[in-house]
Formats: structure tokens, C-alpha cells, sequence
């Protein structure tokens, strides 16, 4: 933020509304002579002149992205949880083989078929092991920010990244279960429903706050105002196709 110079009479006024209520505005009102070195990247620091002898630096901090801390956190619990169940039933499938998974609810509702499939093991091992992996790392993420961590540009885009391959990936699964398992594995629906919010929450964010560029923070801002409309339709999507193709609220 470039210094500005108001006149006296509006200086007054600020720096009375201000210590006021500071908390309000979000800033904290020092002498110059004890100004602070501060950190681009999380705060600014604008001087105001008062008078003619009296300087003082107002320094704005940016508020904690609580909402965003908390997405991360929620969407991380509820993937790992579908992560470790069917990670737990693939074990009970191997020591116990012609057993049936406690997931499997009817012929469309399972999770055994999708467990025994190769696209359950794309890489050679469980896909539930993936994340094992992956989520933590976003509850981590979450944790840290409520506790006042900031991260670097390069740590947000891999981030995105992370999230974006997991979005195909999940997208990828959606289509296989349907078009050719012809299930809905319960536990990797869960997976699902905390993939996608997970996507598009970190995809708006990191666009609001410029980690792509400046250019997509306007429209980043705007989509994350209607993220929930956004996710909501994306469920919508899914269920719709597949009920057209399984029918699969006739199972219920």
C-alpha cells in the first residue's frame, strides 16, 4: 500500500475511529519512531501525517482466513475417515477372501466390486492408501493457518495442483464405478463428497488471493461467494447421471 498524506482534519477522524475500536478495522496504532519491519506479504503500513510534527504508522494485519482453515480441516476428517474404512475393508478382503465388505448394501450400493477392480489398485496398491497419504497433509494445512501460519506462493500452487489431480482423479473413479462397475461404492462416495468442496474451495481461494496472478482475483472472489451453489451442483451432476444410468434410487 503506497503512503498517503490526508489533512489534518480527516487524519483526526481516522485515528479516532480507530482507537475507537481498532479491533473493528483490524489494525494497531504505533508511534513512527517504533515503527516494525514488516512482512510484505501479510501486512502494510500506511503514514499518515498529523499536523505538522506528529507521525504515526498505522499497521494493517490481515485477518486469519478462518472459513477457509476450517474447509480444510472438515473436508480432511471426512477423507481420511472413507480412506481409513476402505483401507480397513481391503485388508478384511484379503485375510478373509469370499467374504462379503459390511459396505456392500445391494448389487449397485457396494464397495466390494470397486475394491477388487483394477481401477482400485491404479497404481499398483490400494487407492484408499492415497489418501492415507494426502489427507493429512490438508488438515495439517488447516491446523497451521488457524494457528497463524502463512505459506509461500510456490506452497499454494502445488497445493492447487495436489487438489486438482485429485478432482480428476475422484471424476475419473465417479465415471468407471458407473459406466463400467456399475456400482456406488458408499465409503468411496464419501471420498467424493469431500474431494470436490475440497477442489473448489482451494481453487476460488487461491484465485481471491492472487497466487495465479492478479487478473483472477476479481473473478475468483466472485466464484467463491457462490461456492456452495457451485458444489451443490456438481452433486446434483453425479446423482443425476447416475440414476440415469443405474437407476440406483430404485435400490433404496
Amino acid at each position: 500500500m503506497i503512503p498517503t498524506r490526508v489533512s489534518l482534519t480527516q487524519d483526526r477522524e481516522v485515528l479516532q475511529s480507530l482507537r475507537a475500536s481498532p479491533k473493528r478495522f483490524g489494525v494497531r496504532v504505533v508511534p513512527v519512531s517504533h515503527d516494525l519491519t514488516l512482512n510484505r506479504a501479510s501486512s502494510a503500513v500506511v503514514q499518515y501525517s498529523v499536523g505538522i510534527m506528529t507521525l504515526v504508522t498505522i499497521e494493517t494485519t490481515p485477518r486469519k482466513p478462518v472459513g477457509f482453515a476450517i474447509a480444510l480441516i472438515v473436508s480432511g476428517l471426512v477423507g481420511l475417515t472413507a480412506a481409513f474404512a476402505l483401507t480397513v475393508e481391503k485388508f478384511h478382503l484379503l485375510m478373509h477372501p469370499g467374504t462379503t465388505p459390511g459396505c456392500d448394501f445391494s448389487l449397485v450400493v457396494q464397495c466390494g466390486k470397486n475394491l477388487n477392480s483394477w481401477q482400485g489398485a491404479i497404481l499398483g496398491f490400494p487407492n484408499p492408501i492415497l489418501g492415507l497419504i494426502a489427507w493429512p497433509v490438508v488438515i495439517a494445512t488447516g491446523v497451521a493457518i488457524l494457528a497463524g501460519a502463512t505459506y509461500a506462493v510456490w506452497y499454494w500452487r502445488a497445493f492447487h495442483i495436489t487438489a486438482m489431480a485429485g478432482f480428476v482423479f475422484v471424476i475419473w473413479l465417479f465415471a468407471e464405478s458407473v459406466f463400467e462397475l456399475g456400482t456406488l461404492c458408499p465409503w468411496c462416495m464419501v471420498t467424493w463428497f469431500a474431494t470436490i468442496p475440497f477442489f473448489w474451495v482451494v481453487t476460488f481461494w487461491n484465485m481471491k488471493n492472487g497466487i495465479w496472478g492478479a487478473r483472477a482475483q476479481k473473478l475468483g472472489s466472485t466464484l467463491l461467494s457462490w461456492v456452495a451453489i457451485i458444489v451443490l451442483v456438481s452433486f446434483l451432476v453425479e446423482a443425476i447421471i447416475a440414476q440415469f444410468v443405474l437407476n440406483w434410487v430404485a435400490t433404496l
